[in-house]
This record gives C-alpha cells, sequence and structure tokens, in this order.
C-alpha cells in the first residue's frame, strides 16, 4: 500500500496562492491515480481535483476551475495542488487520496488511501 503526506498549507490572505504537496512512500506512485479533497468546519468533504497516474488528464470541480492546478511528479513521488486566486471559501483541510483503479473520480469512496490533511485559512 501506499502512504501519504501532505504539506504546505498555510494562512493566506484573499487573492494570493499557496502549493500544495503530497508525498508518496511504499508501492510504486505511478500506479495510483490522485486526488485532492477538502473539509471545510462544519461541513462534508468534498472533491478539488484529480489527475491520473501518467498525469495526462486531470478533473476538477467547479469551484476550482480556472484556479487551481493539479500535477505530478512520478520522479520525485509527489503530487501537487498550485492554488490561485484563493477566497475565504477555500479555507478547509485538505487532503491527498490515492486509488489504484481506473480512471479520473470526484467520490470519497473511490480512493482507498488518504493523508492526514494540511490546513489552509484564507483570511479576507
Amino acid at each position: 500500500q501506499v502512504q501519504l503526506v501532505e504539506s504546505g498549507g498555510g494562512l493566506v490572505q484573499a487573492g494570493g496562492s499557496l502549493r500544495l504537496s503530497c508525498t508518496a512512500s511504499g508501492r510504486t506512485f505511478s500506479s495510483y491515480n490522485m486526488g485532492w479533497f477538502r473539509q471545510a468546519p462544519g461541513k462534508e468533504r468534498e472533491f478539488v481535483a484529480a489527475i491520473t497516474r501518467s498525469g495526462g488528464r486531470t478533473y476538477y470541480a467547479d469551484s476550482v476551475k480556472g484556479r487551481f492546478t493539479i500535477s505530478r511528479d512520478n520522479a520525485k513521488n509527489t503530487m501537487y495542488l498550485q492554488m490561485n486566486s484563493l477566497k475565504p471559501e477555500d479555507t478547509a483541510v485538505y487532503y491527498c487520496a490515492a486509488r489504484q483503479s481506473w480512471g479520473l473520480a470526484s467520490e470519497s469512496d473511490d480512493y482507498a488511501y488518504w493523508g492526514q490533511g494540511t490546513q489552509v485559512t484564507v483570511s479576507s
């Protein structure tokens, strides 16, 4: 199985940028399709973005499309989430997740492995 560790969260003003990283260890990172999710206080976990094993295809939630970019570097066993034009409503704990099944997925239940999360806070 794969172990995932997120980093890069923090406090940023509205309109600012952050880049999250998700570093994997264990089984071959390139064999996993990956995703980012987030959970705000009092809300359910929601899908943010997903990327295929090779990085050739990506998928975004409408709420982040055009502002966030998901990418991966299989040589470094790392996935990224570049977040620009951040808004206060982006405040949440951000989680990375991995799945071995084929294709992109936006449901939490489709992912078997999860990191511990990193806090992103956007001030107005």
